[in-house]
């Protein structure tokens, strides 16, 4: 047990057997379950994470037969030849001190392949493939289906398995008269819809046996129209209970739930309240869920007696050292997890791997590999720019064992991160520049601040090799009146904070200008405030309605009147995280914003600017016009450098400033690191 976090370090007592501290790696798909040699490199993921102190691991979802199955050829486990592959990890885990768990996903109408099935016949939203309702017979049929998985995974030498009944997922598509249409014994009444978990339930704990972990994901709040009432879930959790399961979960929001429930605008531990009102009425352990990320989030829940447990997924992500760190008292050494979806989910949704912005080495520990340098082969090595990019290069270069200088004309760290950290729901953007900070420090980087570089000064300290990672200039708005006095580019606004007119103009709809128009319209973050948070998106606290949704949501208070306009025919912010979009376009939707594609900026006024829209010119009065229209790369040391006959290496916004992509600039910084 750790001093420094007493409760989150406390044991945790399961009468057949014991789990060394209070968290739970929550399931996350990474993609490798499917892919050629996956599962070793699944081994060696996992195992980074039991090293680093986790005591429970769940796995990413895993089928109970075919039609279960989230895509065509996403993994499945029927059948014994597939145990195998499943024991090579699940070994490696547990030799390194975790125990783990499989979880058993049937997607339901959510499968995004022609052969789903699910209670009725109902079309999802979020998947082109309308579900054939299941016969009696397959249903009963998928219920021995889950049981067969949880007897072969604990042939593959799981601890246990995690029942996925939440997420909007088959499970929960039974249980929630939303998607359960049916007359039958299996539809209808409460007590009819929810036989099919317990069922499920209790023919696992009878494939099993006693002295297996049975854990059970309660969708504890559907945020959908049609949900659960709280007296469903609580009875559901009692019968699951009754069933066997030896922990229940906590589940929040169906997928097709227009509610955030994990981006970083959520704040933190948002959803504590409900998994403390199920606490009550339960007697198993109870785990609360979703942006819990720091160590202290997670004690104050166990410490208030919130929660039995802490469930944290993408937080391993960013560091598989999580509880270590937080064991030594070394806090402000986590990589904290910021919440952006952009290389997990978004990843996922996409079909590609996941991996995590700021820990680019995450699912690729087996590819992109730190090999300390051989004695004598270290390098003498000049980064020019501390954004991410240059933070990232710096970190794993010194980290191997390198001479590294890192160079920034500007006082501080972290270059672009130190505007995105200022937009209303991105505070989260803070810790990764206070864990680079540190991590400088550890790694032994000669930090110099406040310098300009010249060919001249990088010459003269004899570098063996340059990393160009100088980052972005804004593009210039070339129209009759930008010089005008009230025509400001982000950065007067984010980094120089110059005063913004009540109307406003803001011309570009990239990720900047989404921020820009979140800030320019936010009084107070929400982030910040879960009371004024959970109002404003329409959250049922008192959970007195179905799905814990509230009539209507609470307004936002906006101070001015904003426009925000692109060129590209496309809907505005189409380019946004496919995870995340949405919310930012809700968000700026409810206050009020309007959002305009295909403009034509002819020019701008003393009253505002002057466009054409499918050939009808207007006026759109502003008192500030806002440009975020993109980006150039800053590289003008480079030419130069090579001329001179020194090494040099690009990355970053400096390589590639199409758009700002922070998960690209330090993917890149730590593949430049690993070949230097």
């Amino acid at each position: 047990m750790s001093a420094h976090y007493p409760k989150l370090f406390e044991p945790l007592d399961l009468g057949f057997t014991q789990l060394k501290n209070r968290v739970l790696m929550g399931s996350m798909h990474t993609g490798l379950e499917e892919e050629k040699g996956g599962f070793e490199k699944l081994a060696t993921f996992y195992s980074e994470r039991a090293k680093g102190g986790v005591g429970l691991i769940v796995t990413g979802g895993i089928s109970p037969n075919v039609r279960g199955r989230l895509a065509p050829f996403a993994c499945q486990l029927s059948y014994p030849w597939q145990v195998s592959k499943h024991k090579k990890m699940t070994a490696q885990v547990q030799a390194a001190g975790a125990k783990i768990c499989m979880q058993i996903l049937h997607a339901g109408r959510y499968s995004y392949h022609p052969f789903s099935v699910a209670p009725s016949a109902i079309k999802a939203p979020i998947t082109p493939f309308k579900p054939k309702a299941m016969s009696e017979r397959q249903i009963l049929n998928t219920i021995k289906h889950y049981a067969r998985a949880a007897k072969l995974a604990k042939k593959a030498g799981y601890d246990g398995v995690e029942i996925m009944g939440s997420e909007g997922y088959l499970i929960n598509q039974f249980i929630c008269s939303r998607t359960n249409q049916r007359d039958d014994d299996w539809g209808g009444s409460f007590a009819n819809r929810s036989r099919f978990p317990t069922e499920i339930v209790k023919a696992v704990r009878d494939a099993v046996g006693d002295d297996f972990i049975l854990i059970f994901r309660l969708s504890m709040l559907d945020l959908v129209e049609g949900g659960s009432t709280l007296d469903e879930v609580i009875e559901l959790g009692k019968k699951v209970e009754a069933a066997g399961a030896t922990i229940i979960n906590t589940g929040i929001g169906w997928h097709e739930a227009r509610v955030p429930t994990i981006v970083t605008s959520v704040p933190r531990g948002a959803f504590r309240w409900i998994t403390a009102r199920l606490k009550q009425e339960l007697t198993v352990p109870v785990v609360a869920t979703n942006r819990i990320n720091t160590p202290e989030v997670a004690e104050e829940i166990l410490a208030n007696g919130q929660a039995d447990m802490v469930s944290m997924a993408r937080p391993f992500l960013a560091d598989p050292y999580f509880m270590q760190k937080a064991a030594e008292g070394k806090s402000d050494r986590i990589n904290t997890c910021i919440a952006c979806n952009q290389a997990c989910l978004d990843h996922v949704f996409e079909n590609k791997r996941a991996t995590c912005l700021v820990n680019p080495l995450a699912a690729y520990e087996t590819e992109l590999v730190m090999t300390p340098v051989v004695a004598g082969a270290q390098k003498k090595v000049a980064i020019v720019g501390a954004g991410p990019a240059g933070l990232s290069a710096a970190c794993f270069a010194a980290e191997r064992g390198h001479d590294v200088h890192l160079f920034d004309k500007a006082t501080e760290i972290g270059g672009q991160f130190n505007f995105a950290k200022q937009i209303p729901g991105k505070e989260e953007f803070h810790e990764t520049i206070r864990y680079f900070a540190r991590r400088l420090e550890d790694a032994g980087v000669h930090l110099h601040l406040g310098e300009a570089q010249t060919v001249e000064s990088l010459q003269a300290q004899s570098f063996d090799d340059v990393v160009i990672a100088t980052g972005v200039v804004p593009r210039h708005l070339d129209i009759e009146g930008a010089e005008l006095p009230h025509v400001l580019g982000y950065l007067d606004v984010l980094r120089d904070h110059q005063p913004v007119g009540e109307r406003v103009a803001i011309i570009g709809a990239g990720g900047i200008g989404f921020d820009v128009a979140e800030y320019v319209t936010t009084t107070e973050s929400p982030t910040l405030n879960s009371e004024q948070w959970h109002g404003i998106w329409g959250i049922d606290t008192d959970y007195q309605n179905r799905g814990a949704l509230l009539a209507e949501p609470l307004a936002e208070p906006n101070p001015r009147k904003v426009v925000l306009m692109q060129r590209k025919a496309s809907k505005v912010g189409a380019g946004l995280g496919k995870t995340s979009g949405w919310v930012h376009r809700n968000t700026l939707r409810q206050k009020g914003v309007k959002m305009l594609a295909g403009v034509q900026y002819e020019r701008i006024t003393p009253t505002g600017i002057e466009v054409s829209i499918e050939g009808k010119r207007e006026l759109i009065e502003a008192d500030t016009i806002i440009v975020c229209a993109g980006q150039l790369p800053l590289r003008e040391l480079e030419a130069p450098l090579v001329a001179a006959g020194v090494k040099v290496h690009r990355i970053g916004g400096a390589d590639v400033a199409a758009e700002l992509d922070a998960k690209r600039a330090i993917r890149q910084g730590a593949e430049i690191a690993a070949v230097l």
